[in-house]
Protein backbone atom coordinates (compact mmCIF):
# COMPACT_ATOMS: atom_id res chain seq x y z
CA UNK A 1 0.00 0.00 0.00
CA UNK A 2 0.97 3.43 -1.02
CA UNK A 3 0.83 6.56 1.76
CA UNK A 4 -2.07 8.02 0.15
CA UNK A 5 -3.98 4.84 0.74
CA UNK A 6 -3.23 4.88 4.11
CA UNK A 7 -3.56 8.20 5.10
CA UNK A 8 -7.25 8.05 3.18
CA UNK A 9 -7.95 5.52 5.76
CA UNK A 10 -6.47 7.12 8.44
CA UNK A 11 -8.91 9.75 7.75
CA UNK A 12 -11.92 7.70 6.96
CA UNK A 13 -11.15 5.52 10.31
CA UNK A 14 -11.11 9.22 12.09
CA UNK A 15 -14.65 10.40 10.81
CA UNK A 16 -15.99 7.33 11.37
CA UNK A 17 -15.13 7.60 15.18
CA UNK A 18 -16.11 11.18 15.44
CA UNK A 19 -19.59 10.06 14.06
CA UNK A 20 -19.94 6.93 16.61
CA UNK A 21 -19.01 8.64 19.65
CA UNK A 22 -21.21 12.28 18.92
CA UNK A 23 -24.05 9.41 18.71
CA UNK A 24 -23.01 8.00 21.97
CA UNK A 25 -23.11 11.60 23.51
CA UNK A 26 -26.30 12.13 21.99
CA UNK A 27 -28.34 9.49 23.34
CA UNK A 28 -26.46 9.84 26.57
CA UNK A 29 -28.33 13.53 27.19
CA UNK A 30 -31.22 12.27 25.49
CA UNK A 31 -31.42 9.48 28.56
CA UNK A 32 -30.71 11.70 31.11
CA UNK A 33 -33.32 14.67 30.32
CA UNK A 34 -35.81 11.39 29.87
CA UNK A 35 -34.88 10.61 33.87
CA UNK A 36 -36.04 14.08 34.76
CA UNK A 37 -39.74 12.95 33.51
CA UNK A 38 -42.07 13.21 36.33
CA UNK A 39 -45.78 14.33 36.44
CA UNK A 40 -45.61 17.82 36.78
CA UNK A 41 -42.00 18.70 35.17
CA UNK A 42 -42.69 21.71 32.55
CA UNK A 43 -41.74 20.36 28.98
CA UNK A 44 -41.73 21.28 25.00
CA UNK A 45 -42.13 19.26 22.17
CA UNK A 46 -40.00 18.24 18.92
CA UNK A 47 -42.38 20.83 16.97
CA UNK A 48 -42.91 23.75 19.82
CA UNK A 49 -45.67 22.55 22.10
CA UNK A 50 -45.05 23.63 25.70
CA UNK A 51 -46.42 22.03 28.30
CA UNK A 52 -46.65 20.18 32.00
CA UNK A 53 -46.57 16.19 32.11
CA UNK A 54 -49.49 14.69 33.69
CA UNK A 55 -48.69 10.96 33.26
CA UNK A 56 -45.85 8.75 31.62
CA UNK A 57 -46.69 5.11 30.15
CA UNK A 58 -43.11 3.24 30.12
CA UNK A 59 -44.54 0.18 28.49
CA UNK A 60 -45.76 1.91 25.03
CA UNK A 61 -43.23 5.33 25.69
CA UNK A 62 -45.89 7.80 25.68
CA UNK A 63 -46.64 10.95 27.69
CA UNK A 64 -49.68 12.67 28.07
CA UNK A 65 -49.18 16.44 28.70
CA UNK A 66 -51.36 19.23 29.64
CA UNK A 67 -51.08 21.98 27.46
CA UNK A 68 -53.52 24.19 29.34
CA UNK A 69 -56.57 23.58 31.70
CA UNK A 70 -58.26 20.81 30.61
CA UNK A 71 -56.64 20.40 27.25
CA UNK A 72 -54.30 17.36 27.27
CA UNK A 73 -52.48 15.90 24.55
CA UNK A 74 -50.62 12.30 24.27
CA UNK A 75 -46.97 12.24 22.51
CA UNK A 76 -44.41 10.17 21.81
CA UNK A 77 -41.80 9.89 24.58
CA UNK A 78 -39.49 10.82 21.85
CA UNK A 79 -41.50 13.63 21.02
CA UNK A 80 -40.58 15.91 24.38
CA UNK A 81 -36.91 17.12 23.15
CA UNK A 82 -36.42 19.66 26.10
CA UNK A 83 -37.22 20.19 30.10
CA UNK A 84 -38.33 24.03 30.60
CA UNK A 85 -36.39 25.39 33.51
CA UNK A 86 -38.29 27.91 35.90
CA UNK A 87 -36.90 31.23 34.60
CA UNK A 88 -36.41 33.97 37.48
CA UNK A 89 -38.84 37.07 37.10
CA UNK A 90 -36.51 40.05 35.47
CA UNK A 91 -34.97 42.17 38.13
CA UNK A 92 -35.29 45.32 36.03
CA UNK A 93 -38.86 46.66 35.98
CA UNK A 94 -39.27 50.59 34.78
CA UNK A 95 -38.53 52.41 37.79
CA UNK A 96 -35.55 50.61 38.66
CA UNK A 97 -33.96 51.16 34.82
CA UNK A 98 -34.50 54.54 35.40
CA UNK A 99 -37.46 55.17 33.17
CA UNK A 100 -40.10 57.56 33.99
CA UNK A 101 -43.54 56.01 33.94
CA UNK A 102 -44.45 55.85 30.53
CA UNK A 103 -41.25 56.84 28.80
CA UNK A 104 -39.16 54.31 27.04
CA UNK A 105 -40.60 50.93 27.39
CA UNK A 106 -43.80 50.23 25.79
CA UNK A 107 -46.57 47.38 27.59
CA UNK A 108 -45.76 43.96 27.27
CA UNK A 109 -46.02 42.58 23.70
CA UNK A 110 -47.15 45.99 21.98
CA UNK A 111 -44.54 47.42 19.49
CA UNK A 112 -44.09 51.45 19.30
CA UNK A 113 -46.24 52.80 16.87
CA UNK A 114 -45.24 54.29 13.50
CA UNK A 115 -47.97 55.37 12.08
CA UNK A 116 -48.88 53.05 9.86
CA UNK A 117 -52.33 50.46 10.38
CA UNK A 118 -52.40 47.14 8.61
CA UNK A 119 -55.53 45.92 8.10
CA UNK A 120 -58.73 46.98 9.32
CA UNK A 121 -59.05 49.58 12.34
CA UNK A 122 -60.84 47.87 15.39
CA UNK A 123 -63.12 50.30 17.56
CA UNK A 124 -61.82 49.17 20.78
CA UNK A 125 -58.45 46.46 21.15
CA UNK A 126 -59.60 43.24 23.16
CA UNK A 127 -58.11 43.17 26.56
CA UNK A 128 -57.10 39.64 27.62
CA UNK A 129 -57.72 40.73 31.23
CA UNK A 130 -61.39 40.64 30.89
CA UNK A 131 -61.82 37.11 29.58
CA UNK A 132 -59.40 35.11 32.10
CA UNK A 133 -62.27 33.85 33.95
CA UNK A 134 -64.96 32.66 31.20
CA UNK A 135 -65.25 29.13 30.75
CA UNK A 136 -64.87 26.98 27.29
CA UNK A 137 -68.22 27.83 25.97
CA UNK A 138 -68.49 31.26 26.91
CA UNK A 139 -65.06 32.14 24.62
CA UNK A 140 -66.09 29.86 21.54
CA UNK A 141 -69.61 32.29 21.87
CA UNK A 142 -67.68 35.07 22.12
CA UNK A 143 -65.27 34.52 19.12
CA UNK A 144 -68.28 33.36 16.85
CA UNK A 145 -70.12 36.43 17.41
CA UNK A 146 -67.27 38.91 17.03
CA UNK A 147 -66.61 36.99 13.85
CA UNK A 148 -70.32 37.76 12.83
CA UNK A 149 -69.74 41.35 13.58
CA UNK A 150 -66.53 41.89 12.07
CA UNK A 151 -67.95 41.10 8.24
Amino acid sequence: MDLMTILLLAVFAFFIFTMFRRNRKTQQQQTEMQSKFAPGVEVMTSFGLYGRIVAINDAENKVVLELSPGNQATVHRQAVTKVVEPTAPAADTPADAGFAPGEGITGAGSAPSSGVTLGKAESAPVQPENHRNETPEESLKRLNDEGKNGK
